[in-house]
């Protein structure tokens, strides 16, 4: 996501602190949703977040130990017209630095962390969760940390709520929640709608093995924080039901018999076929539905992909984009459905 993607304005910064930065239409949802008096931003980078709490909050203090980023942050908030922001230049949990800082509402936290990990872990980041509280704890009891988003719930050693956020169908950030700014164990929400949902409780969605006249794929947010089976109940209507339909053991669509709308659907199709995994009867089957090309998704080897959709596109002349889905045991044929205005 480039500088011009990221930010109405032309923002100050080194490339790591523009990598690393908190896209404009996140910062504002996640400033809305921190709205209090006074808020700290520990961490606080090159300013895209600190940016949008000074427009929330009457007063924030922005801490940030590398002194290139805290100048790139001063000149992006005077860039947006912000001038209740106090930029502290060290450490965040030099006592030095805490004592400086009145009793806070909010105090919130992006921790650096490894450019690249094989696995996220949130030992990685620092400075630590554990620590920020600890050091923070006389001063609020209102704490929330971004982490990285491919951790999964069950990685997350603390009582807070977990909320994933997906933007423009691809997940973005994670935010956990502390004490009082805790809503539920784990939410979902997706950027530009602001579509959300909370965890209700323990639950599953109902699994059918034939899939109905119409298919859905959550945003992703849904997926990461295990939302599927609220998002079946919220989208189940009378004796109209949503069931879960497994691609393979890490992909899954919701299905159902009637058309359905979310802004919490990252995709929504048409079920038009079911044929059985060969080339044959795929290539056939596209033809007859007057396709013009098929994007494969689930169970298929990724260094024979190329090669498998170009024998099954082959000879096809149509006017469909089509989805092609690969079980186990066959392939489902689906045509994207596009919103009318």
């Amino acid at each position: 996501m480039k500088n011009k993607d990221k930010f109405t304005k032309p923002i100050c910064s080194d490339h790591d602190g523009l990598r690393f930065a908190t896209p404009e239409i996140v910062a504002k949802y996640r400033a809305k949703r921190l709205k209090c008096d006074v808020l700290a931003d520990i961490s606080c980078g090159i300013g895209g977040q600190t940016i949008f709490f000074a427009k929330e909050c009457k007063k924030v203090y922005a801490i940030e130990i590398d002194p290139v980023k805290i100048e790139h942050a001063k000149k992006n908030c005077q860039l947006y017209g912000v001038d209740n922001v106090e930029f502290i230049c060290g450490d965040a949990l030099d006592p030095e630095i805490i004592h400086k800082l009145p009793e806070l509402d909010v105090v919130f936290s992006d921790p650096a962390r490894p450019p690249k990990e094989k696995r996220r872990l949130i030992s990685s980041i620092t400075p630590s969760i554990e620590d920020m509280i600890n050091a923070y704890s006389s001063r609020t009891k209102g704490f929330a940390f971004e982490v990285p988003p491919q951790l999964t719930p069950e990685r997350i050693p603390f009582d807070c709520e977990m909320e994933y956020l997906s933007l423009n169908g691809k997940i973005n950030r994670l935010t956990l929640y502390l004490n009082h700014l805790k809503k539920c164990d784990r939410s979902a929400i997706t950027l530009p709608s602001e579509e959300s949902l909370c965890s209700s409780g323990t639950g599953e969605i109902p699994e059918s093995e034939i899939m109905k006249k119409f298919a859905y794929e959550p945003e992703p947010s849904v997926v990461k924080a295990d939302l599927l089976h609220e998002l079946a109940e919220k989208m189940s209507n009378g004796d109209n039901k949503t069931y879960l339909f497994r691609i393979d053991p890490k992909r899954a669509l919701m299905t159902s018999d009637e058309k359905l709308k979310s802004p919490l659907l990252k995709n929504q199709y048409a079920v038009l076929a079911e044929t059985k995994v060969s080339v044959e009867d795929i290539n056939s089957k596209l033809k007859e539905l007057n396709a013009k090309n098929a994007l494969i998704r689930g169970k298929i080897d990724p260094e024979d992909y190329w090669n498998f959709r170009n024998r099954i596109e082959d000879g096809l002349n149509g006017d469909k984009a089509i989805h092609l889905y690969i079980t186990d045991n066959s392939a489902i044929i689906c045509q994207p459905l596009v919103e009318k205005d």
